[in-house]
């Protein structure tokens, strides 16, 4: 059952990045990856091949809360060093994952704090 699972998420995965690579326009990715206690976050920018700017819930100095609280201040954090590095707009790359949860708190955190996407 979980190799069905995993290749299901695999494909989901390459779908969204398809996708993005169409409407993308040449933007930095922002990308999601999520496990069971922590969530990072980075922006890559694709053409170059080089990570712009990068947040995580397993940072040294990162105060732990409720998952669903980590995603929105690993969110803020994302934005402010990505503005930090002249990256504004970017595609925001959920991966396999689904919209929701701490993935959404995430986003709507990183809209918050001025990334547009």
């Amino acid at each position: 059952m979980a190799a069905h699972s995993h290749r299901s998420f695999v494909r989901r995965a390459q779908r969204v990045r398809t996708k993005l690579r169409v409407v993308g326009d040449g933007k930095p990715r922002l990308s999601v990856t999520r496990s069971t206690k922590h969530i990072s976050v980075q922006v890559i920018d694709d053409g170059k091949g080089v990570t712009v700017a990068a947040a995580s819930s397993m940072e040294k100095d990162f105060k732990g809360g409720k998952k669903s609280e980590d995603a929105s201040v690993v969110g803020k954090l994302i934005a402010e060093r990505a503005k930090k590095a002249g990256v504004t707009d970017v595609v925001f790359d959920r991966g396999g994952y689904l919209f929701h949860g701490r993935v959404k708190a995430l986003a709507d955190a990183a809209r918050e704090g001025g990334l547009k996407f």
